[in-house]
């Protein structure tokens, strides 16, 4: 049996994995600035996240829920009190794409209608009601589309309440990311986030952030920046460092009812351990501030450079254009200067690297950046 060919591959087999670093099979030594699309929140092999997940091996990995699982219970009131959401309940699952998945069922099941809102470039995975929301015709099979989404501009006040204004009372969702990723780190106004919060407010519609790359902006949730708070939050990506989980945690007004959501795999024994080594080195080594303040260094090293245009995002979470004779500088940088880094077309560079990621990395990364940009205007002129 092949592989199913969907994945364009780099000729590069990983081995091994410490820090900010990898390694491949030929021992070349590789920066990582993109962590695997954000899902390394606290380092490769971080100590602590092994021996948690060693520890839970020699216990016990699985059960169903449908037993008692006192980690689920911890993993919540820990994620209460690091995210401030202490009131929320938690629903766990497995990836990102799952989180929106239930997050938009919920928001269906608690309004009693079909309407969903999501926005010009936004990502919310691939799965059926998630895909529905993305804003990628190439990736949405036709058993997928529906007219029941409905694709408003990101950041455009004046169309969503326009919108909200004719469709408000048939709608049971507006489902944003407060700064989007796979659409090229677009980083919602403030303004923005507040009407979505009002116009939901006004037509008792659920405002569903997806923060499944939460963590990376100096508060747990880059929505709470706005000053005000979603129904429901999503989350995924460098929740278990690696390891598969993802959760949606859901307001106080919205009330469970059994068997309105389900999972075989969410909320395991090893999946609630690694959460849990997470969250508590996310505490240990106030990565929440760290990510912040490396990620102001690291934009601040970026604005001075010449060639990279139009720097933006939050914390840890940052986009740059690059076009011309730089735009192959993502493949250059890998093949050259040996550093990793995300893509989204056409032409921006996404820099998503562990919260913990030291100022000496971030030096030599600017450092590699600089010459690799010099390599490309050399080779043009040459």
């Amino acid at each position: 049996m092949n592989l199913f060919d969907v994945y364009p591959l780099n000729n590069i087999t990983i081995t091994k994995a410490q820090g900010s670093y990898v390694w491949d099979n030929e021992d070349r030594k590789y920066l990582d600035m993109y962590g695997g699309h954000a899902v390394i929140s606290i380092g490769h092999t971080h100590p602590h996240f092994v021996n948690r997940l060693k520890e839970q091996l020699d216990q016990i990995a699985f059960y169903s829920n449908s037993i008692q699982i006192p980690l689920q219970h911890q993993l919540a009131k820990k994620l209460g009190e690091v995210s401030g959401k202490s009131d929320y309940q938690l629903f766990l699952c497995n990836s990102g794409a799952e989180a929106n998945e239930n997050a938009i069922k919920l928001a269906s099941f608690h309004t009693g209608r079909k309407k969903i809102v999501a926005f010009s470039k936004g990502f919310h995975g691939r799965t059926s009601l998630a895909v529905a929301a993305t804003d990628n015709a190439t990736i949405i099979a036709p058993v997928n589309a529906t007219d029941n989404v409905v694709f408003l501009p990101f950041n455009d006040v004046n169309a969503l309440t326009e919108y909200f204004n004719k469709e408000g009372n048939e709608t049971a969702a507006v489902i944003v990311e407060a700064i989007q990723g796979v659409g090229g780190i677009n980083v919602a106004s403030d303004e923005f986030v507040q009407a979505i919060r009002t116009c939901c407010n006004n037509y008792d519609a659920v405002c569903i952030a997806d923060e499944v790359r939460y963590g990376r902006t100096g508060k747990f949730f880059a929505f709470d920046h706005s000053g005000v708070e979603a129904d429901i939050y999503t989350m995924a990506k460098g929740m278990g460092n690696g390891f598969p989980v993802g959760g949606i945690a859901i307001a106080p007004h919205i009330k469970p009812k059994h068997g309105m959501l389900g999972t075989t795999f969410g909320g395991n024994h090893l999946a609630c351990a690694a959460a849990l080594a997470v969250l508590e080195v996310i505490v240990d080594e106030n990565l929440l501030q760290q990510a912040e303040q490396n990620g102001n260094y690291l934009m601040t090293k970026l604005s001075a450079i010449d060639e990279l245009k139009n720097i933006r995002g939050r914390g840890l979470m940052i986009g740059f254009d690059v076009a011309g004779e730089h735009a192959t500088l993502r493949k250059e940088l890998l093949s050259k200067h040996h550093i990793f880094t995300g893509e989204a077309k056409p032409n921006v560079i996404r820099l998503l690297p562990a919260l913990n990621i030291s100022l000496a990395d971030i030096d030599a990364f600017i450092d590699k950046t600089k010459t690799a940009l010099a390599e490309l205007t050399l080779s043009t002129v040459g």
